[in-house]
């Protein structure tokens, strides 16, 4: 009998596949790196006022070319939040979920790993 393997993010009743501490209102890190938190909480804020910066230069008929500059300054950002985000799952959840967890589970967080890395490759 070919047995499954648990999908990252499953909360069947088994230990999800991240590692993580699953909870009925949702997954947390097993655990996060206080200087990468503060780091892209800052980040995101900043992101926030760019965002609305953008919409005041929509609303004002800016010219496009300058928009796409505030565009690409956004994204880039965004990246930068992404990147410390995946250090600090690499770093805990994925480590705790191969080293400590089940072979089902080591193989869910490989899954993970590799979906992470197609969705947010550039």
């Amino acid at each position: 009998m070919k047995k499954e393997r648990a999908k990252p993010g499953s909360h069947s009743g088994a230990a999800p596949g991240c590692g993580c501490a699953g909870q009925a209102s949702g997954r947390k890190a097993v655990a996060v790196d206080a200087r990468i938190k503060t780091a892209n909480r800052h980040r995101l804020r900043r992101i926030e006022g760019q965002v609305r910066g953008l919409g005041k230069m929509v609303e004002a008929e800016r010219y496009c070319a300058d928009i796409l500059v505030q565009v690409a300054a956004v994204q880039k950002a965004l990246r930068a939040v992404s990147r410390e985000l995946m250090r600090n799952h690499l770093r805990h959840c994925a480590t705790q979920a191969i080293r400590q967890g089940s072979g089902a589970e080591a193989e869910a967080m490989y899954d993970e790993l590799v979906e992470l890395m197609d969705r947010h490759g550039r």
